[in-house]
């Protein structure tokens, strides 16, 4: 008999299970408690429980965790990307990043992703299929353990900005995201999570009124068409005035900051032309840029521009708020999708 992963279920749908299965509506917060805050992996461990339960639990559900593949280290920052193996033989992969205020997750959304984004290691890589609740959530899990077990801390930062487009798979993100949420299980709040898209705009909107505490950043990448329908064909879809205008309704709706992620690509969305345009995009709306050093990718013409930090100077001088994400990773397969890339058949 398949058993389904309890990591599959919301507090609501799991107290909707065991009164289903002959159980009680409060033995889904102790089964929570067990889990997600005493860190407990059988059911027969679960003292507070009744026999009856624990052998209906075992029978329909099961704890099982995500196989790790692989392990890659970066002595220098000790970024940790983990690569691993799905039920069905299929590969995603995570990374760990250690920051002065805390240490964050960058979780897959999907094997392989739909987009075709050009300078996308994990662009490279087609759909293969969505990902369910369960593995979303495994992402976090293993990894806590892993970082209880090696550094007796805990992740306190999840970003969705991985493999594939967690738009994609909105319904099973939604799920994901009310486990990761809940504060009788995981226990992160909505201001640690941040979900990043490369811009589906009915999704944006629903977004907005479904999660609208949980972080969005937007995978920019480039401020006019002509660049962005080279480099991201999302853009053919839906073109930046759409996306913008969407983006505008998001901020309405929400009164939240959205992030605007810009790869800086040398020669491509770099020049003093995208910069003005990316000043007239960011200086109108509440939002800030997070400008990132492109991971060379194999197989593509791109290269790592030069002109981040000027970039940076000039956009707080406009009064634009403006980060430069640290470099993580580089001395691994940093980019998202490159360690997965060398286990695909």
């Amino acid at each position: 008999m398949n058993k389904e992963s309890f990591f599959n279920f919301t507090l609501e749908s799991l107290e909707k299970f065991c009164i289903e299965n002959g159980a009680k509506k409060f033995n889904a917060k102790q089964i929570y408690d067990w889990v997600y805050k005493k860190h407990v992996t059988s059911f027969d461990e679960m003292s507070n429980i009744s026999n009856r339960t624990i052998q209906m639990l075992k029978n329909k559900l099961s704890l099982d965790l995500l196989k790790i593949k692989k392990i890659q280290i970066d002595k220098q920052d000790k970024t940790t990307k983990f690569l691993f193996e799905l039920e069905d033989g299929n590969y995603i992969e995570s990374v760990l990043m250690f920051f002065n205020w805390g240490n964050s997750i960058c979780i897959s959304s999907e094997v392989g992703c739909p987009m075709g984004c050009k300078f996308c290691a994990s662009g490279q890589l087609k759909l293969i299929r969505k990902l369910k609740p369960f593995e979303f959530v495994l992402q976090y899990y293993v990894i806590n353990e892993y970082l209880l077990k090696q550094e007796k801390n805990k992740v306190s930062n999840i970003v969705i900005m991985g493999v594939g487009e967690p738009f994609d798979n909105y319904d099973n993100l939604m799920v994901a995201l009310k486990i990761i949420n809940n504060p009788y299980g995981i226990e992160i709040g909505s201001r640690h999570i941040t979900v990043s898209t490369c811009g589906i705009v009915p999704k944006i909107l629903q977004f907005a009124k479904d999660q609208p505490q949980i972080n969005l950043a937007i995978s920019l990448h480039a401020p006019t068409d002509e660049i962005r329908n080279k480099i991201m064909p999302i853009n053919k879809s839906y073109p930046l005035k759409v996306l913008l205008s969407a983006i505008d309704k998001y901020i309405s709706i929400t009164n939240r900051r959205v992030g605007f992620e810009y790869i800086m690509i040398d020669g491509l969305n770099d020049t003093s032309e995208c910069l003005e345009e990316l000043i007239k995009i960011a200086r109108k709306r509440l939002c800030f840029i997070n400008l990132i050093a492109y991971n060379r990718v194999s197989k593509t013409p791109f290269n790592k521009s030069k002109k981040t930090n000027q970039f940076k100077h000039i956009l707080n001088k406009n009064n634009i708020m403006t980060t430069l994400r640290l470099e993580r990773g580089s001395n691994i397969d940093a980019a998202c999708g490159q360690l997965r890339a060398k286990y695909e058949k």
